[in-house]
């Protein structure tokens, strides 16, 4: 069997997110505690009680997502009596790409834990500076809703998350041009959703410039495993590769469906999403119909994983 780990990106963050890794397992401990000591920050008791306007924030909905999702790997691999085997590919979502640099190896958690929060800081900035809007399309294929977007101007395709589930971000009238453009053109649905940072567009430049010093900064390492591009959907193993990765994917589209695809094509049989909730699970469904994808981010998934691997064996 030949496995890739999947991480989550913004929007899977909820109140209670990974407590109970917390409670149970020393490693996910150790992990929680060390994001509270890099940030000076409760980090955990924000994760653990909310409140949730606090938690959404980027600022911290950034760090705490890639806090769970790291204590849910080191969970795992204590669960399993550090027998887990390393995982083929990995790869992460927008912001759990930084996941998939710390569980390959590439990135240090405490690192990691800076980053995101400085890439938080950044896009809140370009956020209030240069506001914008995002909407979700369904029910349309990617040339039609690019179509779309070239004929609505200053908007583009932020995610391709599944066959006919997009996303797209840019100025708030162009989104909503687009949005109109979409529901003429037949789409099953198309709102604009409750964010007001245009993520992954061009409304994003004034955060990658901001973020670059950071990034040059951060000690970076070569891969034990390929970690495969947000921007490309092709494998990376190089510090100069995840350098420039982290600041191009602020405004270029996520290609999840070509990521997954190509992990696919390359032998991959089953997907371990690790961290909160099961949105991937969910997308991966749509796109690899022969690799299952298994959410890790609680206890109960954790020790339902192990008893199915026991059960293969």
């Amino acid at each position: 069997m030949m496995t890739a780990w999947v991480f989550p990106g913004q929007g899977s963050q909820f109140v209670g997110m990974a407590r109970d890794l917390y409670e149970k397992f020393s490693s996910a401990r150790l992990v929680l505690d060390a994001a509270d000591s890099v940030l000076g920050i409760a980090l955990s008791k924000l994760m653990f009680e909310g409140p949730e306007a606090e938690l959404t924030d980027t600022l911290n909905a950034q760090p705490a997502l890639l806090a769970h999702s790291i204590a849910a790997l080191a969970a795992l691999q204590q669960a399993s009596g550090n027998s887990l085997p390393e995982a083929a590919y990995v790869a992460g979502h927008s912001m759990g790409e930084f996941s998939a640099l710390v569980a390959a190896g590439a990135l240090d958690f405490a690192d990691g834990v800076k980053l995101v929060r400085a890439r938080g800081e950044a896009m809140k900035r370009a956020g209030t500076e240069r506001p914008g809007a995002m909407a979700a399309i369904l029910g349309l294929d990617d040339s039609k809703i690019q179509e779309i977007c070239r004929d609505a101007g200053a908007v583009q395709v932020a995610n391709f998350n599944a066959p006919g589930q997009i996303v797209i971000s840019g100025a708030k009238d162009a989104i909503e041009r687009a949005v109109d453009g979409a529901k003429k053109a037949g789409a099953k649905r198309a709102i604009v959703l409750a964010v007001s940072i245009a993520a992954h567009s061009e409304l994003m430049r004034p955060a990658m410039e901001e973020f670059r010093a950071a990034v040059t900064m951060t000690p970076l390492r070569s891969a034990r495993v390929p970690v495969i591009s947000n921007v490309t959907a092709q494998p990376m193993n190089e510090p100069n590769a995840f350098r420039q990765e982290m600041l191009a994917q602020l405004t270029s589209s996520v290609q999840w469906v070509k990521s997954v695809e190509w992990m696919e094509t390359q032998g991959v049989t089953e997907f371990l999403e690790l961290g909160a909730k099961d949105v991937l699970s969910g997308l991966n469904k749509r796109i690899a119909k022969n690799a299952p994808t298994r959410p890790i981010g609680t206890v109960e998934q954790i020790e339902k994983y192990l008893a199915l691997r026991e059960q293969m064996a």
